[in-house]
């Protein structure tokens, strides 16, 4: 699992913030990324874990992306496994 803090645009296209000089728009808001990668049977399971922690039923409750993993290699000794997650 990796976390990563990152800047990002939906459908809430960024927050009116009042200044000193008037108010703008801050179009990229700050989220949270996290990425898993897990045997295909646990799937389910996951994504019901993330939605269950994760939903308030507000918009930029964010989105679950599902890819599959080509393979693995260990960058320490190169070893591949095509199988291994």
């Amino acid at each position: 699992m990796t976390v990563s803090e990152v800047s990002g645009r939906g459908k809430q296209k960024g927050i009116p913030v009042q200044w000193r000089v008037g108010e703008y728009r801050v179009d990229l808001l700050p989220k949270l990324k996290i990425e898993l990668v897990v045997l295909d049977e646990d799937v389910p399971l996951v994504i019901e874990a993330i939605v269950g922690a994760a939903r308030t039923g507000e918009t930029g409750d964010g989105k679950i992306f599902i890819l599959p993993v080509e393979g693995v290699v260990r960058v320490r000794t190169g070893d591949r496994d095509e199988n291994a997650v």
